[in-house]
């Protein structure tokens, strides 16, 4: 795929995976109170916010990544985040030579017209020359009938992504992706540095930037670090935290 082609083909591809401890030690699973019924109007049908997580994964990096993000989405009390996939656009042929493992069935294909339900996006994607992979840009081409009404408009959303190398696009692959959301009217939600120390140490080889969290995959076999993973948590409840404070206030 050249350099920052996001995930290279290798000769012997498996499916990534990894341990994944919880950094932030989440309560056992109990019922949320939802946001949304402290401040919806009365007669008004109450809700959790929902936060949509529309990625693409070839070689499960992405995948990863946004599991983990919804986490830290679902560790917002009133906001939960919601998992789906991008269609595919390569044959199954291509798919089986380029040795690309099975999709998670369990994650539904989005549909359009289903967007305009979700209070917030984080959109995420391997790069391809420095810019979004075509399975995600396609997708996009078919928001058209949701862009020429901006029916997304003031919808916040994030990005985050996965590369090759160091260099391949982990700024340049969301930064690009930016002019996408701006034609939508959608409101782009960067992290900046809010993840801390982690954001300015050089000791160790990481993903993510201030535009949004990432992945560095090298030949398309190493998985996330612990340090991609935390920051992919903190980027899902930065988001729902900031989703829930912009409701009014009773």
């Amino acid at each position: 795929m050249g350099k920052g082609g996001g995930c290279v083909p290798s000769k012997n591809r498996a499916s990534i995976t990894v341990s994944d401890p919880d950094p932030d030690h989440p309560p056992p699973p109990q019922e949320k109170k939802s946001a949304a019924q402290s401040h919806n109007p009365p007669g008004e049908i109450a809700r959790n916010l929902r936060i949509f997580i529309v990625y693409y994964s070839m070689y499960g990096h992405i995948e990863l990544l946004a599991k983990r993000i919804k986490r830290g989405v679902d560790s917002v009390d009133g906001v939960e985040g919601v998992l789906f996939k991008v269609p595919e656009t390569l044959p199954p042929k291509t798919l089986e030579q380029m040795k690309v493992p099975a999709k998670d069935d369990s994650v539904p294909v989005i549909e359009v017209e289903k967007m305009v339900e979700a209070d917030g996006f984080l959109f995420g994607f391997p790069t391809r020359y420095g810019s979004m992979a075509a399975q995600m840009k396609s997708f996009f081409d078919s928001t058209i009938d949701l862009w020429k009404d901006q029916r997304l408009a003031g919808i916040p959303a994030g990005l985050f992504v996965s590369t090759g190398t160091q260099g391949g696009g982990q700024e340049t692959t969301a930064l690009t992706a930016v002019s996408l959301l701006a034609h939508h009217g959608m409101v782009y939600v960067p992290i900046g540095y809010t993840f801390g120390s982690e954001m300015t140490n050089i000791d160790t080889i990481r993903g993510g930037s201030p535009y949004g969290a990432g992945v560095l995959s090298g030949d398309g076999s190493r998985p996330p670090s612990s340090t991609e993973l935390h920051l992919a948590h903190h980027q899902g409840k930065y988001m729902a935290t900031l989703l829930k404070r912009s409701l009014p206030r009773s």
